[in-house]
C-alpha cells in the first residue's frame, strides 16, 4: 500500500517542477513511510510513497516500461491478488518481468490491453498511467473503490493524489468550499456524495471507472457495474459458492512480505475471516495474531441502542480460543479518544463522526506496532444486506437515504440563513433520486423485491464508499494496510442477485452467511445477532466534548460562527436543551468541533455566492 501524487500539463515543461511534486508528495508520507520515489518527463512528474509489503526490492516506484521511442510510467498504490495468475498470462504473450512485484504487473497489462487492463484485475488499486507516445494520462480506480483517487482540472493541468491534500498542496488548487460542497457536508455528513470532493473543483475517480486526458479532452468510464439477473442456484449451491469465494479470496489476501494480522470483534464476519486465515496460519505452521477494540469503564457503560446489541469482548475471547489466535485488546478512555479526535478529520482532510473514528484509528497505531497487514469484515452487511434498515419497513419506504434517517441532524442547529441557502431538504432528495436512478431492477420483482434490491444498491453504491474511507484513511494515516475480503467483487456481483429472504434464511440477518460459515465457527458464535462497531457511552467523553464545543463558541474568532446558530447549539452543550431527531449530542459536537477545527486549519474559503 502506497500514496500516489502526479501532475500532467500539456502546454507546460514539467520537467523542472521537483520542489511543487516534492511538496505533493510528502503531504502523504504516512500512506508510505519506507520508501519515496520521482520520475519527471516534460509533459508529466509522477510521486510515490511506498508501504513495503510485497518483494521489497523489486517493487519501487515510478515504474517505468521502455520500449524504443516508448515510455510509460506507473504510480501505484494497492495490491492485485492475481497478479501471479496473470503474470503467467502476460509471460504467454512475450512479456518478460525483471522484478516479483505486482506493480510490475499492472503495468504490464497496460502495455498490452491499454485502458482495458482493469478488466483483468483482481485487487484493490488507485493507480496513474502515463503513455508518452500517447499523450495521455489515465487514471483507475478498483471496482468498489477500496483505495481513494483525486483530481483537478486547472487549465491544461491534470493534478492528482490519493488524497484531497495532495491536490490542496499545489498551488493550482485552493481550499476553496462552494455551496454544493458545503451542502454535501452537512447534508449528507460523513456519507459524501461518490465523486464529489466537496473542495470546489476537486473530484473523485468513481469506483469501478476510470478516467483518461489528453490534450483534446477526458473521457470518464464506467468498467464495471452491479448486473441484475435471477437467481437460479439452489441454497446449497449458494451456500457452497459462497464459501468457495471466501476461501479464495482469504487465501489471496494472505500474500504479503510482512507479518498480517486480522481485526477481531466477535461479530460473524471478522469471526469466520479470522477463522478461516486461522486455518490456513496453522498449515503454514504459524500462529495467527488478532486484535479487538474495548473502551474504559464499558462494563459499567454500555448501552443497548439501535445498532448495537451486546458487548464485543466475551465473544473475541471465544472466537480467539477457538481459533487458537495471539489475542489483544486494545483499551481507550475518553481523555485518549478526545485527545486524538481531530486525527481522522486531518487523515480524510473532511469532517467526519468522531470518536467511533478516532477509535480505529487508535486501533491502527496499536497494530502497526507489530504488523503491516490485516484483514477486516468491512462491507459484509452491506453485500449480505445484514443492517436493520434492510427489514423494517419505516426504511424501506423512505424516499431518503435511509441512513439520514438516524442521521441527519446537523441541519437543524444551522443559521437559518445558512440552511435557506443550502436547501439541504432538497440537497438530499436529489442526491437520493440520482441514486434511485442508477439502478439495474430486475423486470418482473415484486415491489418488496423492487425495494429490497434498492435497499442493497444504496447500501453497496451510497454508504460503503463512507466504510472504505474511513478504514483506508484511519488505517494508512498510521502506515498500515486493511485488506477487505467482502469487497471481493466476485463476491459482491454473485450476492448482489441473491434474494433477500435467500439472504435471511433460518429468520435471522446473513442467515446465508452463517450457513456457509457452519464448521468453521461455533454455533453460538454463529448466531450471534448482529452489533455494530463500538462506541464508549463513558459520560465523560460528554462531559469533555462539551467543553470542547463550549470553548468554541466562547471564540469570536472561531470559523464555525459563520455557519452555525451558536445560541442553539449552547444551550445543547450546556445541558439546557435536547437534540432533534434523537441523536446523542455528543455526535453533534464531534462534527461540529471537527467542522471548526478544518476550517481554520485547511484555511477553508466559503464561496456561497449565487
Amino acid at each position: 500500500m502506497c500514496g500516489i501524487a502526479g501532475w500532467v500539463d500539456w502546454s507546460q515543461d514539467l520537467s523542472e517542477e521537483r520542489a511543487v511534486l516534492t511538496e505533493m508528495t510528502r503531504s502523504i508520507a504516512h500512506r508510505g513511510p519506507d520508501a519515496e520515489g520521482f520520475w519527471y518527463s516534460k509533459r508529466a512528474a509522477f510521486g510515490h510513497r511506498r508501504l513495503i509489503v510485497i518483494d521489497p526490492e523489486g517493487g519501487k516506484q515510478p515504474m517505468l516500461y521502455r520500449d524504443g521511442e516508448q515510455t510509460i510510467a506507473l504510480t501505484y498504490n494497492g495490491e492485485l491478488y492475481n497478479y501471479r495468475e496473470l503474470r503467467r498470462e502476460l509471460e504467454g504473450k512475450g512479456h518478460r518481468f525483471e522484478t516479483n512485484s505486482d506493480t510490475e504487473v499492472l503495468l504490464h497489462s497496460y502495455v498490452e490491453w491499454k485502458e482495458d487492463c482493469v478488466r483483468y484485475f483482481n485487487g484493490i488499486y488507485a493507480f496513474g498511467i502515463w503513455d508518452e507516445q500517447r499523450g495521455q494520462l489515465m487514471l483507475g480506480r478498483d471496482h468498489l473503490g477500496v483505495k481513494p483517487l483525486f483530481f483537478a482540472r486547472r487549465g491544461s493541468a491534470i493534478i492528482f493524489g490519493s488524497e484531497i491534500k495532495v491536490l490542496l498542496a499545489h498551488p493550482l488548487v485552493e481550499p476553496v468550499v462552494d455551496r454544493e460542497g458545503l451542502a454535501d457536508l452537512f447534508g449528507m455528513g460523513a456519507m459524501r456524495t461518490p465523486g464529489q470532493g466537496v473542495f470546489k473543483d476537486v473530484e473523485e475517480v468513481k469506483g469501478g471507472h476510470y478516467v483518461t486526458f489528453s490534450a483534446e479532452g477526458s473521457r470518464n468510464i464506467r468498467y464495471w457495474k452491479l448486473v441484475s439477473r435471477k437467481h437460479t442456484d439452489d441454497t446449497e449451491t449458494t451456500v457452497r459458492t459462497i464459501r468457495s469465494l471466501l476461501e479464495d479470496t482469504v487465501k489471496r489476501q494472505l500474500i504479503a512480505d510482512k507479518p498480517v494480522v486480522c481485526m477481531l470483534s466477535g461479530g460473524l464476519d471478522s469471526s469466520g475471516l479470522t477463522a478461516l486465515a486461522g486455518q490456513n496460519f496453522r498449515e503454514q505452521g504459524k500462529k495467527l495474531h488478532t486484535y479487538s477494540i474495548d473502551f474504559a469503564n464499558n462494563d459499567r457503560d454500555f448501552e443497548e441502542d439501535f445498532m448495537r446489541r451486546d458487548k464485543d469482548e466475551p465473544w473475541v475471547r471465544r472466537v480467539s480460543e477457538h481459533v487458537g489466535t495471539e489475542h489483544h485488546s486494545v483499551v481507550f478512555g475518553p481523555e485518549k479518544l478526545i485527545e486524538h479526535l481531530l486525527e481522522p478529520m486531518r487523515a480524510r482532510d473532511l469532517p467526519s463522526v468522531g470518536e467511533i473514528e478516532t477509535s480505529l484509528y487508535l486501533l491502527f497505531t496499536e497494530m502497526k506496532k507489530d504488523a503491516t497487514v490485516a484483514l477486516s469484515g468491512e462491507s459484509a452487511d452491506e453485500v449480505f444486506s445484514g443492517y436493520p434498515w434492510f427489514y423494517q419497513e419505516q426504511f424501506l419506504n423512505a424516499e431518503i437515504f435511509p441512513w439520514l434517517i438516524n442521521f441527519g441532524y446537523t441541519s437543524g442547529i444551522l443559521k437559518t440563513e445558512i440552511r435557506d441557502m443550502l436547501q439541504l431538504e432538497a440537497y438530499r432528495k436529489r442526491r437520493f433520486q440520482e441514486a434511485v436512478g442508477e439502478i439495474p431492477f430486475l423486470e418482473g420483482e415484486a415491489e418488496l423485491e423492487r425495494k429490497q434490491r434498492q435497499m442493497s444498491y444504496l447500501f453497496i453504491m451510497r454508504f460503503l464508499p463512507y466504510m472504505l474511507d474511513r478504514k483506508d484513511r484511519a488505517s494508512m494515516m498510521t502506515g498500515f494496510e486493511v485488506r477487505v475480503p467482502f469487497c471481493d467483487y466476485r463476491l459482491v456481483e454473485y450476492l448482489w442477485n441473491v434474494p433477500f429472504e435467500l439472504k435471511s434464511i433460518d429468520h435471522i440477518e446473513k442467515g446465508i452467511l452463517r450457513r456457509a460459515f457452519e464448521g468453521v465457527l461455533p454455533d453460538d458464535v454463529r448466531n450471534r445477532r448482529k452489533s455494530a462497531y463500538p462506541s464508549t457511552k463513558d459520560k465523560a467523553y460528554l462531559d469533555l466534548i462539551s467543553r470542547w464545543m463550549l470553548d468554541i463558541l466562547d471564540d469570536p474568532n472561531a470559523p464555525i460562527h459563520a455557519l452555525i446558530d451558536a445560541g442553539k447549539v449552547r444551550l445543547i452543550a450546556e445541558g439546557k436543551s435536547t437534540v432533534e431527531s434523537g441523536t446523542d449530542a455528543r455526535a453533534i459536537f464531534d462534527y461540529l468541533v471537527q467542522v471548526n477545527c478544518w476550517l481554520k486549519e485547511y484555511g477553508v474559503k466559503l464561496e456561497l455566492g449565487s
